[in-house]
């Protein structure tokens, strides 16, 4: 028996506006949105029937798909066996098994798992723990965070403040104090070495020295970063940018923590990203694609070093999520792993990101498109007014597109993905794993149909 069978609507959801609903980051006055009903491989169905490619992983989560039976399977085990159970003081096996799994997946001596429910509570996890860790062995006045402009790492009020993006913290200030920017990797905005890559990253990578000196290295615990920036449209790494960040944080003491709430998981071929580029954090921390969003989980992975001060006398971390590591979600992100190891996803999506970026970059031949950029499965085609002097679009082209016309439009078309302006404008699109050529030939076709029709309103 189906939900809707066990669960038929009351009324038409349309009509009620959403109901009792209170969607997330959501214009409250829009009109509703889409009720998706069913989801299989790599496509959703609304309760029209409408099929649509699920380009975006659900929201860059559905690493193995839709429909997974023996990973419902595994939920309905677990939760027969043990529902639920805290990991204050105690532990569950789901629990210890993962943590152990995430462990050895993790590089160098990333070894102590602190689960959370979501990526925003494992990034304020991550803060918190650098706080402590450095009260612990002398150095408390080391508080403050730096992160790059524009970088989304959360809701919960630390991890707002590390959030490099205004417009979503006006609402809620004062925020927790030490969050402070420095430029991010965005070259094709580079205003310098944008024509030289290594020269350009090293300027990037060399802003997160000079922040630390006038902070003061002593008040400066932790450099929080992306592999890949998602906010602004997947600003990657120039070369020898993370090599570069991981010898000023050494210089100055400084943790550097690998946010891969996104990027962890396969998105880039790598079970975490900073292997992939090339570097070993202190954290980790890491969501999404854990379960492919079978059940709500996150962690924040610290290496040994960090862990050492809490393990001896009385110490404790005060800070824990009643449903962090819960057993279902735990087991049911073991058996979501048992998937990508026995079909190769990682292996996947390095064979296929090539193919994946050659398609993408086909689109910039229509005038609108300005620049496409990304790595592995996780891509953004940024959009234009004036390709030849990369004029953006103003305020009002922006809503008219970005929050008007795109996400309509591109529902129709048969492709689910992500218009956003919380930098310049972009679509993004980031498909299951299981996704191939045909998959990548669809996204294309339906994002040219649909941009040439959005260039002609301009």
């Amino acid at each position: 028996m189906t939900f809707t069978e066990h669960y038929p609507p009351t009324a038409d959801v349309a009509e009620a506006g959403w109901g009792n609903l209170w969607p997330h980051f959501t214009r409250m006055a829009a009109p509703p949105g889409p009720v998706i009903t069913r989801g299989e491989g790599a496509y959703i169905w609304d309760e029209q029937g409408r099929r649509m490619l699920d380009g975006l992983s659900g929201l860059f989560v559905v690493q193995v798909g839709h429909g997974r039976r023996e990973l419902a399977e595994v939920m309905a085990a677990q939760a027969t066996e043990l529902a639920y159970f805290p990991v204050w003081g105690y532990a569950t096996r789901p629990a210890i098994q993962l943590a152990e799994r995430l462990a050895d997946a993790a590089p160098g001596d990333l070894n102590r798992v602190f689960f959370t429910t979501g990526g925003g509570e494992a990034v304020e996890s991550a803060w918190k723990v650098a706080k402590q860790y450095f009260k612990l062995t002398g150095r408390p006045l080391k508080h403050k965070v730096i992160s790059r402009a524009i970088a989304y790492h959360g809701t919960p009020q630390g991890a707002l403040a590390i959030t490099g993006l205004p417009a979503m913290k006006q609402q809620f200030e004062p925020l927790t104090p030490g969050g402070f920017r420095v430029p991010n990797t965005n070259i094709y905005r580079a205003t310098e070495h944008g024509d030289d890559p290594v020269a350009f990253g090293r300027w990037a990578a060399d802003r997160i020295e000079e922040a630390i000196l006038f902070e003061g290295p002593e008040t400066v615990a932790a450099v929080v970063l992306e592999p890949v920036q998602n906010s602004g449209g997947c600003f990657t790494p120039p070369p020898g940018y993370f090599q570069r960040v991981r010898e000023i944080c050494d210089t100055y003491d400084v943790l550097l923590v690998s946010d891969e709430v996104i990027c962890a998981f396969g998105r880039h071929g790598t079970t975490f990203a900073c292997e992939k580029f090339g570097f070993v954090p202190d954290i980790v921390t890491c969501a999404k694609g854990m379960s492919s969003g079978y059940a709500p989980i996150g962690a924040m992975i610290a290496t040994d070093r960090i862990a050492e001060p809490f393990l001896h006398g009385k110490t404790m971390f005060p800070h824990g999520y009643t449903f962090g590591g819960h057993p279902v979600a735990a087991a049911v992100s073991l058996a979501n792993l048992d998937i990508f190891d026995r079909e190769r996803l990682n292996r996947r999506v390095l064979d296929n990101e090539a193919a994946f970026e050659a398609t993408m970059r086909k689109l910039l031949d229509l005038p609108i498109v300005g620049d496409v950029r990304g790595d592995g499965y996780f891509w953004a085609v940024e959009l234009v007014k004036d390709k030849a002097t990369k004029q953006t679009l103003d305020a009002e082209e922006r809503d008219l597109l970005i929050r008007g016309h795109l996400p309509a439009a591109l529902r129709d078309n048969g492709l689910y993905c992500r218009p956003d302006d919380r930098g310049d404008p972009v679509v993004q699109v980031a498909p299951p794993l299981i996704c191939g050529q045909a998959e990548f030939d669809e996204i294309e076709r339906i994002l040219r149909h649909t941009l040439t029709e959005a260039a002609a309103l301009l």
